[in-house]
């Protein structure tokens, strides 16, 4: 499930908001791209080029994004998708007899035959819940006892318990959340309305408040201006407007929650028409890796590799990559079945990288997406993982795809990546981003993060889910410049090669200062420049060329 990162708390009387949400700015802007320095924990992009790629040619990579949709249309992405070299689009057969037809961008998990896709979906707990409400439920509301059962019953009798009181926990604080920020959002949007038409503007910008604020006599004006501006720079929203459209996308979020992820009620995926319980089928799903909402996969691939050349918007990380589309992630939580099959499905098609930024707390077929994570393993293929938004240490609670087998064993080829912020906002790591000192492998760049979104637009956005395709873009860089490294390669390399940190940092979600060293198992952010170095020593046999790291 796509986590919330907007998190707010509201005071109506002063039109003040304490939130972190998705500024806007400009493309020359990609902060996570620039140079390390004391005040930047950039990797390092165009540096590398420029002294370390230039005389180097690069072998094309195929990166799977296994998340909720790309625009293929996009002008930054158009360039760089991959294209299935034995299949005709859109003739309707199956050209190289893979199973998919029309497979031209990659595969949709979560759509029918007939074309149709599911946007919304339920959070894995309701699903858990719904399955055990018809065996543990009471009868004529007297509720049943554990000691009516024995064994593994009694263990699920406590699943059914749990997932009950969780789900109607969520849905009861999401619907109370949606219908407070609705009726905050509109007094925001009165106040500004009003005040545009007080002063005759059509825009309120940062500059034109404060200039207000400082000048204006009457109150009803002054006060206004003052607690605009005061959201705006809280949350480093340059316009009113865009704070205005935060708002909407938010109550959009919070309603998905309450009305869907949250809603035992719910349930949509008769329009796939498989059996969702047989981890066996793979015979479904539709050619539209698009979807109906492809902004949060469409910001994921830009990042890794958007088009260099083309002079537009953004430039992504990797300049030789060709991005597959693998559509399996609703709104709300990915189903192991389909998390399996995108990963087979992407290793099938030749993908050396798969990026997931996703996650959820419960994973009832584990086993079927462990199976598919050895079978990318077999195949060399390397797995990318966003830690999570929660702010909490993996290494205990649960969140899935876990880093570790059920055994217990850390699962070689995959990397979890946290997030980290730019040192000059205030902290090191993003206050939202999970956290493991054996679970997480790295951090990397993912709180106000510029790239692609549909329309051939562009935009801010924050999370694991940002950072893990900014470590997916360097492995594919270097499995491009150096196409002998293996996985195993290419993880020990991104890991030992990130910068380590012993800034003090809040421990996300708390007031507890620690050591930002101890957050992940290299206390680092990854680097690209610091990681083609110690490729291309490898390649010369000079060792890992990384002294004093």
């Amino acid at each position: 499930m796509k986590k919330l990162i907007f998190s707010a708390s509201i005071c109506l009387l002063s039109l003040a908001v304490s939130a972190q949400t998705t500024p806007t700015t400009q493309p020359d802007q990609q902060w996570y791209l620039r140079d390390k320095t004391p005040t930047t924990a950039g990797i390092d992009v165009e540096r590398t080029y420029r002294e370390l790629l230039n005389n180097r040619k690069p072998t094309p990579v195929i990166v799977a994004v296994i998340d909720g949709g790309i625009d293929t249309t996009h002008e930054d992405l158009r360039r760089v998708l991959w294209i299935n070299p034995k299949e005709v689009a859109g003739n309707g057969k199956d050209d190289d007899k893979n199973g998919y037809v029309d497979d031209v961008h990659g595969w949709n998990f979560i759509g029918g035959k007939d074309g149709r896709n599911i946007n919304y979906e339920t959070a894995e707990v309701t699903r858990l819940y719904s399955k055990l409400k018809p065996k543990y439920d009471g009868k004529a509301g007297v509720a049943l006892d554990r000691s009516a059962f024995k064994g593994a019953e009694q263990k699920e009798f406590d699943l059914y318990q749990k997932t009950k009181a969780e789900v109607e926990k969520n849905q009861k604080q999401y619907k109370a959340q949606y219908e407070g920020i609705q009726q905050f959002a509109g007094q925001f949007t009165d106040a500004v309305t009003g005040l545009k038409g007080t002063l005759n503007v059509t825009k309120l910008d940062t500059t034109t408040l404060a200039m207000v604020a400082d000048t204006a006599k009457s109150m009803s004006v002054k006060r206004p201006a003052m607690g605009i501006l005061n959201m705006l720079r809280q949350q480093n929203v340059g316009d009113a407007d865009n704070m205005v459209g935060e708002f909407a996308k938010y109550i959009d979020q919070l309603k998905a929650r309450a009305e869907y992820h949250y809603n035992p009620d719910f349930a949509t995926r008769d329009i796939v028409g498989d059996d969702p319980e047989n981890t066996k089928d793979h015979d479904y799903g539709n050619a539209d890796i698009m979807g109906p909402d492809a902004n949060h996969g469409t910001h994921v691939a830009g990042i890794i590799g958007a088009d260099r050349i083309n002079n537009l918007g953004i430039r992504g990380i990797a300049d030789a990559v060709q991005i597959m589309g693998v559509r399996a992630v609703p709104d709300g939580d990915e189903r192991d079945k389909d998390v399996a099959n995108a990963i087979r499905y992407a290793v099938d098609n030749g993908a050396q990288i798969i990026n997931m930024s996703f996650g959820k707390d419960y994973s009832p077929q584990r086993e079927a997406v462990e199976d598919a994570e050895r079978y990318a393993l077999t195949k060399g293929v390397l797995l990318v993982h966003a830690a999570g938004n929660d702010g909490k240490d993996i290494d205990t609670a649960a969140n899935y795809p876990d880093p570790r087998f059920i055994d217990g064993m850390l699962i070689p080829n995959v990397i979890t990546v946290g997030a980290s912020a730019e040192p000059n906002t205030g902290d090191l790591i993003a206050s939202f981003s999970n956290y493991g000192k054996k679970t997480v492998d790295v951090f990397a760049p993912g709180k106000d993060i510029y790239s692609t979104v549909p329309g051939s637009k562009y935009e801010n956005n924050s999370g694991t889910s940002m950072a893990s395709p900014v470590v997916a873009g360097v492995a594919a860089v270097l499995k491009s410049y150096f196409p002998k490294l293996t996985y195993a390669d290419i993880k020990r390399i991104i890991v030992q090669s990130a910068t380590p940190y012993t800034t003090k940092v809040r421990r996300p979600e708390s007031e507890d200062t620690v050591d930002f060293s101890t957050l992940s198992q290299r206390g680092g952010i990854a680097n690209l420049y610091d990681a083609v170095k110690m490729a291309m020593a490898m390649e010369s046999g000079k060792g890992t060329g990384m002294k004093g790291k």
